[in-house]
């Protein structure tokens, strides 16, 4: 089993109409038919959706992925209207709120990665292809690509893994053309992220990317480039051949994982809370990532 330990209710607002419950954001559709996309606290691990909320985290994504929306802006365009809270939304909606366009989704997480590591390192260690693409010989965890590549996954509901696919699955799909912009774009963006990273001591491993059709404008949407979408380790800690210190869940993960926690992942039981300390380490990670990034103070 896996998903929601505890589902949490939507909060009805006037004027907005509910849509959906995903494993951290909540969307609603206002009266104009914009899509209003609602950053909550909720923690996702191992499939499940923790009982636990790490404090300020969803405020941390929505301001992290404002301000790579800036730093793309010239790459492609994003689907954010406006920061407005709704009138009648609670008063926690702050920060955490976007009011984006209504797209035409693209069934398809891209996914792009400059390191190995990851369900492309086990796919490297049986066959040396991640989604279908030929790596050199000897690499290991944590080894820097000869360039980066673009390793799309389908979309799976909440409690269910994503499922790496070739890219000609996907342009059998979702079409040729719409393969070929999907893997342009996603390539450009990630390169655009890791250089901005790389100058600020961050590794950008991997990263997943949403888009979606305003016509025939493909636009960037739902978050970006934020600690809960890919993988950031600190550059003067990379060491290939052993899992990398990372600005995500890693504290989550291993007390999930060790004899504290009393659970069994592979078992049908869900996890049980997280203690106070990995809720406090976690969320000064998500916190830290942040500052490094955008070279200002989180308040």
């Amino acid at each position: 089993m896996s998903g929601f330990v505890e589902k949490p209710e939507p909060i009805e607002v006037p004027g907005l109409v509910h849509l959906h419950t995903g494993k951290v954001r909540d969307l609603y559709q206002n009266e104009a038919g914009d899509l209003v996309m609602v950053a909550s606290d909720r923690m996702s691990a191992y499939d499940w959706v923790l009982p636990t909320e790490i404090p300020e985290k969803g405020r941390v994504l929505t301001q992290l992925s404002l301000w790579w929306f800036d730093q793309l802006a010239d790459l492609v365009p994003n689907h954010v209207l406006s920061t407005d809270v709704p009138a009648g939304a609670p008063a926690d909606w702050a920060g955490r709120t976007l009011v984006c366009k209504s797209l035409k989704m693209i069934p398809v997480e891209a996914v792009a990665r400059g390191y190995l590591t990851g369900s492309g390192l086990t796919e490297y260690n049986d066959s040396r292809t991640v989604c279908g693409l030929a790596l050199p010989e000897g690499l290991v965890d944590g080894s820097e690509l000869p360039a980066p590549i673009f390793t799309p996954a389908t979309k799976a509901a909440v409690g269910e893994h994503d499922e790496n696919v070739s890219y000609e699955e996907v342009a059998r799909q979702v079409g040729a053309d719409t393969a070929a912009r999907l893997r342009q774009a996603t390539l450009a963006v990630y390169s655009r992220g890791r250089d901005i990273a790389r100058e600020r001591g961050i590794i950008l491993a991997d990263t997943k990317f949403e888009f979606g059709f305003e016509g025939e404008t493909l636009v960037l949407a739902d978050e970006v480039l934020t600690p809960d979408s890919s993988r950031f380790w600190p550059a003067d800690q990379w060491e290939p051949g052993r899992a990398q210190p990372s600005y995500d869940k890693q504290f989550v993960r291993d007390w999930l994982t060790s004899p504290a926690s009393g659970w069994d992942r592979k078992s049908e039981q869900p996890p049980p809370p997280l203690p106070p300390e990995v809720v406090d380490a976690t969320r000064a990670k998500y916190v830290e990532a942040y500052e490094r990034l955008t070279g200002t103070s989180w308040s």
